[in-house]
């Protein structure tokens, strides 16, 4: 008897061992748990892609397949950028310039142009090796344009319906919202009652609304409060996306536009903000460019361009917007970041080309040659137009998180704009620990738990057990963002360890060839 019961303990006790084996033990960092409490000194044990267990006591390393030692590291939640531009996912799934920011899901499809036919995209995503999670938003200016083209004018009810039933079945296919770029084209022709009603089929589904305003320089404040009605009228949360204040006339309205987040909130308009940590934007030549030019096309905009009378007024559109809007009334201040008709342009501005035609720097001047580009294929551009007050004073505001506004990037290809290598690193080593405008427990609940909750996630953004393993672990004495506006293409330093559902991307500061990321859809909404 004494026999079999010494037998049976030896059972149980080797069977609770093997209960407390894990695959993965961080030890010795301090953990900053994504909801901006104080950090700790502690362990994490991961299996399975999964928490294990968090520890303040020291975790038996002979239990774990693998150990790493976070002694003077900081062990966080995986980041989690709300607006990112992965539309390049095909030719870069390994996605290396945002995972070595530390990003561990990414949300596509911003700025209205979500994935088209839904289901099937995210489908032929499935089968790519995934270096970070991704997930999408459905977008009003893909659904429009397949609805209306170019039109500008108001749908007709069965039009209307045909673009509601679109944003249900995106829905149903797991967007997590629905996303507007009513400053671009043709989103730009839409009232705010159409937006309205696409929002309120998003809402039904227990989405969000993520828009880029239809004005962020002069109308910006005009262009926050249309947000905020569309969020009361239709009942959905709303996120305002790269928020910003665009132009030397409107630099400190951010005071303003602050306050009218804050008093959405207190009347139970549930409204956020997402930003990035630069004073430049970036978009497409096309945003000099008056939207009535280009209804139609870009046949339509060739043919007005012939016309004189419209093309007298084509360049005092130009021109106003150069003089008062994203040009920032300086011709410098317009940098080109990628031209495929003219690669000796990037990295260089308007201002350079005008001189280059031996033309005087006048804004009429840079309006010909803004058409000129415009006619051969447009180009992606940077604009030196945000001011620094502004940056730092959305940063501060509780309600705003993290996100780069970022495509995916490899190194050579073009100028782009550095928060595609860099928006992470930058506001932890430059905005919090260097400037010190935010603690840092405040900066990494900004990339993760805060766009965590935006999106309905109960299962990461935090560092809890049961939870996946998306962690990111960084040295906070020197990560930093290297990647500039002259020489964009440079990893960022202090990131060595990046895990993507519990498989190390970034190992000891090496990108390695692990892909274990995922497409995540919108869980169903409960009850």
């Amino acid at each position: 008897m004494n026999r079999l019961l010494g037998i049976l303990l030896l059972v149980l006790a080797g069977d609770a061992t093997a209960q407390e084996r894990f695959d993965l033990l961080i030890t010795g960092g301090t953990i900053l748990d994504g909801t901006g409490a104080p950090g700790f000194t502690g362990d994490v044990a991961i299996r399975n892609g999964r928490i294990l267990q968090i520890s303040r006591d020291r975790l038996s390393a002979a239990n774990a397949g693998r150990v790493i030692d976070a002694s003077g590291l900081v062990v966080a939640p995986g980041f989690i950028d709300l607006h990112a531009h992965i539309e390049g996912l095909s030719r870069m799934p390994d996605a290396e310039s945002h995972v070595r920011q530390g990003v561990t899901l990414a949300v596509g499809g911003p700025d209205g142009g979500g994935p088209s036919p839904f289901g099937p995209y995210l489908s032929r995503l499935d089968s790519l090796p995934l270096g970070m999670n991704v997930a999408f938003m459905t977008g009003h200016n893909t659904i429009r344009r397949a609805v209306l083209g170019m039109a500008d004018r108001k749908p007709s009810p069965e039009e209307l319906a045909r673009m509601q039933q679109m944003v249900a079945a995106a829905m149903g296919e797991g967007a997590f919202g629905l996303s507007t770029g009513l400053f671009y084209l043709p989103g730009t022709f839409a009232k705010t009652d159409e937006v309205i009603a696409l929002s309120k089929v998003a809402a039904d589904s227990g989405g969000f609304y993520t828009s880029h305003l239809r004005k962020e320089g002069l109308g910006l404040l005009d262009g926050v409060a249309e947000a905020i009605e569309i969020g009361r009228q239709a009942g959905i949360p709303v996120v305002l996306t790269h928020h910003k204040a665009i132009g030397p006339a409107m630099w400190g309205k951010t005071a303003v536009t602050l306050a009218m987040i804050d008093s959405a909130r207190l009347a139970g308009i549930d409204v956020m903000a997402d930003q990035y940590p630069y004073t430049a934007t970036s978009t497409g030549l096309g945003a000099l460019v008056p939207p009535w030019a280009s209804e139609g096309g870009d046949s339509a905009f060739a043919r007005r361009e012939r016309d004189p009378v419209l093309r007298d007024s084509l360049v005092r559109g130009i021109v106003f917007n150069l003089e008062h809007d994203r040009g920032g009334g300086d011709l410098r201040r317009v940098q080109f970041a990628h031209v495929t008709w003219n690669r000796t342009l990037e990295g260089r501005t308007l201002h350079d080309w005008v001189v280059e035609q031996q033309l005087e720097p006048t804004t009429t001047n840079g309006a010909n040659l803004v058409i000129e580009g415009m006619l051969k294929g447009g180009a992606s551009m940077v604009y030196h137009v945000l001011d620094e007050g502004d940056v730092e004073r959305i940063m501060r505001h509780p309600m705003v998180a993290i996100a780069s506004d970022g495509g995916l990037s490899r190194p050579g290809v073009g100028v782009p704009h550095p928060r595609a290598y860099g928006t992470f690193p930058r506001v932890l080593g430059v905005y919090a620990r260097e400037r010190q405008v935010l603690p840092l427990e405040e900066a990494v609940r900004k990339m993760t738990s805060l766009p965590a909750a935006r999106l309905g996630l109960a299962d990461r953004g935090w560092l809890a057990q049961g939870l996946v393993a998306d962690i990111t672990i960084f040295d906070p004495t020197t990560v930093k963002d290297l990647a500039t506006f002259q020489s964009p293409h440079q990893y960022p330093v202090g990131i060595p360890y990046v895990i993507v559902n519990g498989v190390p991307v970034v190992d000891a500061g090496v990108f390695t060839p692990n892909r274990p990321g995922k497409v995540i859809r919108r869980p169903a909404r409960r009850g």
